[in-house]
């Protein structure tokens, strides 16, 4: 979906990286151990791929060429990159998220807030100057964006240095800017741990022109991804028919969250098939209300009235709806 375009924000880069998760600060304040808690805080897959097939060699052995091989073209197919862009599989979107500003002088950066914050971080770590709008060395599409859900379109792909942050476009693939992926001084980057619910694996990719992705390849080392995440990367990104399946449930599970928060008082702000943003009166006092229950949800420093839940298990549908 394309969201209600969001209200600008000032954010300091400098500030406290947020993000969601942070159990251990809910149980100091709310009490009960971490099985307790349903954690609504992330935009995690709550479904995760079967993890299967794993072998000793997985763990005892250093990844060989063949297996990460085979990672990068299962990854090329499930995406469609095209021909003229390579592919570095990494540990984590975030791990190249703070690698990407290094390949080029610093600058200005234009990131337009509100988004997904390890981008400004990151820039800001390695010397630049960020803005919210106007004409720059580089610029940070999150896409769609955290926490929103905007989509981009291929004209804001305009400055040059481009990243394009799709870690949550698997859930809209006909949305995707990958065809993008091959143009000069243009940065594709895809999160593994969203849609496949597998965040503790460790598995993101970068997808540009060769000698970008060359690049990046030096800063982060041989055997960075590793052998269990190749295996385990390379079986899901070749089960098409999971994905599809994966994604009419989201959407219908994201449906089942919209009819539930908006019968409870919120109203829909954005986002997408693995979160949704909303607009309620009192955001910490929502926060507040779930925790009781031993449900985490997502605040947001820079809005008193933005709240983000994302989807539970089916196990615990009934659990949330008692809550609210």
């Amino acid at each position: 979906m394309t969201a209600q375009k969001a209200e600008p924000h000032d954010i300091d880069p400098r500030a406290r990286r947020d993000h969601g998760g942070g159990l251990d600060r809910a149980m100091a304040t709310y009490g009960g151990q971490r099985s307790d808690w349903l954690d609504l805080s992330t935009g995690i897959n709550p479904h995760p791929y079967p993890v299967k097939g794993l072998t000793p060699a997985d763990w005892a052995e250093l990844p060989d060429h063949g297996a990460f091989s085979r990672l990068v073209d299962a990854a090329r197919s499930f995406w469609s990159v095209p021909a003229g862009a390579s592919i570095l599989p990494a540990p984590g979107a975030s791990a190249l998220i703070a690698r990407i500003p290094a390949l080029t002088a610093t600058g200005t950066v234009e990131i337009t807030p509100p988004t997904y914050n390890e981008h400004a971080a990151a820039f800001t770590a390695q010397g630049w100057q960020v803005q919210q709008h106007g004409p720059a060395k580089a610029r940070v599409l999150v896409h769609p964006n955290n926490p929103d859900g905007r989509i981009w379109q291929e004209d804001d792909a305009n400055a040059p240095l481009t990243i394009i942050d799709e870690s949550f476009c698997d859930v809209t693939p006909t949305e995707s800017l990958i065809h993008l992926a091959d143009q000069p001084n243009t940065v594709i980057l895809k999160s593994f741990g969203k849609f496949w619910g597998l965040a503790g694996l460790r598995l993101g990719f970068a997808i540009a022109r060769p000698e970008l992705i060359s690049r990046l390849n030096d800063m982060t080392g041989p055997w960075s991804v590793s052998g269990p995440a190749l295996r385990i990367g390379t079986q899901a990104l070749n089960d098409h028919e999971w994905a599809t399946q994966t994604r009419a449930r989201l959407a219908k599970d994201t449906a089942r969250l919209d009819e539930l928060l908006i019968s409870s008082g919120a109203s829909l702000a954005g986002g997408t098939d693995l979160f949704r943003l909303y607009s309620v009166n009192k955001a910490t006092a929502w926060q507040e209300k779930l925790a009781q229950h031993h449900i985490w949800s997502r605040t947001f420093p820079y809005s008193e009235t933005y709240l983000r839940l994302g989807l539970p298990p089916e196990h615990d549908w009934a659990r949330l709806e008692r809550a609210l």
